[in-house]
């Protein structure tokens, strides 16, 4: 297929070396109005939501700088992303990092304006909190499909009393909103000890398909993948990867680390296994450059985008 000549194209390697020059994903060009866009690769910068370790705020910036190294084809399934969709910077959120709640509003009205201007959002972030306003923004009036990679189930109801919104609490707000089908949710990765015998029964009782690490280890990737298939169907899904999923090893800069994850090459496994799904939007999040050690999580972090990117441009070129 040939590429459209007024796609955006990332600066290359031998244009300008990679440690130069303005940091943008995947040093593409930065723009404002997400109409001239397919894919808006968007920064969430923001942390409010966290009860522990602090510092996801910063996360965006550190994965724009790691994303450098990314190039323009995907080596193990030749999706050429840049040649399929319009794929640009669109920037950060508008956030308050002292106000939950009128930074959830802020985010909503950011995230519907790129759903009305017809493009998908890819987003770097921030504590999970950050999902429900995307979630919430993009939601076009049928529940979506999630699949949701992570340590942690996030369907929690309140924190510290009657709060309803942490980063602990998202998927329960958005299913409780009609947002997203429960029963066309698949968790993975989910592990670590727990506040009460009784912690997943809410999610179970819904009908979330939950595959804890343990059936993660019986089962392996290419199951796992086949899982999330039969799950989500043909349905509206959106993808949602906490680097904590991973392994501490392979993603120590987070907020809330669990020893016994899966690795950085499944965690890709399991991305390409999500190509021809109906995706309608990604993101990366919890990546906490202060907790990290040579910038190791922020680079997975970048991968880890450039691998959602390939699927979401495939999906949307082949609705196209």
């Amino acid at each position: 297929m040939a590429r459209d000549a007024s796609f955006f194209r990332p600066l290359g390697g031998s244009e300008l070396p990679r440690f130069a020059g303005r940091s943008t994903f995947m040093r593409l060009p930065m723009i404002e109005d997400p109409a001239e866009v397919d894919i808006a690769l968007v920064g969430f910068p923001w942390d409010s939501g966290s009860t522990n370790r602090v510092g996801q705020r910063h996360g965006p910036r550190e994965i724009r700088s790691n994303s450098t190294m990314m190039r323009l084809v995907h080596q193990a399934s030749r999706i050429a992303p840049y040649d399929l969709c319009r794929i640009a910077d669109l920037g950060d959120v508008p956030v308050n990092p002292i106000n939950i709640d009128d930074t959830l509003a802020r985010a909503t009205a950011f995230y519907r304006s790129i759903r009305e201007a017809g493009a998908a959002p890819l987003t770097a972030g921030g504590d999970h909190l950050g999902t429900l306003p995307v979630l919430r923004g993009i939601f076009a009036g049928e529940p979506m499909a999630l699949v949701q990679f992570d340590s942690h189930s996030d369907t929690n109801d309140t924190y510290f009393g009657d709060n309803p919104y942490t980063h602990g609490t998202p998927f329960r707000r958005a299913i409780e909103e009609g947002i997203l089908d429960a029963e066309r949710i698949v968790q993975i990765g989910i592990r670590g000890s727990l506040y009460t015998p009784y912690d997943l029964d809410w999610a179970h009782e819904q009908g979330i398909r939950i595959i804890e690490i343990e059936e993660y280890f019986d089962l392996g990737p290419d199951k796992v993948i086949e899982e999330i298939r039969r799950v989500v169907g043909l349905a509206p899904t959106y993808v949602t990867f906490d680097v904590d999923a991973l392994d501490p090893v392979y993603a120590p800069g987070t907020g809330t680390p669990e020893v016994g994850g899966f690795t950085t090459p499944e965690a890709q496994r399991m991305i390409r296994g999500l190509r021809d799904l109906n995706l309608v939007g990604a993101d990366v999040m919890e990546v906490a450059p202060p907790f990290d050690t040579a910038d190791i999580t922020a680079l997975t972090g970048a991968n880890l985008m450039f691998e959602l990117l390939c699927v979401l441009a495939d999906a949307i070129a082949k609705r196209r």
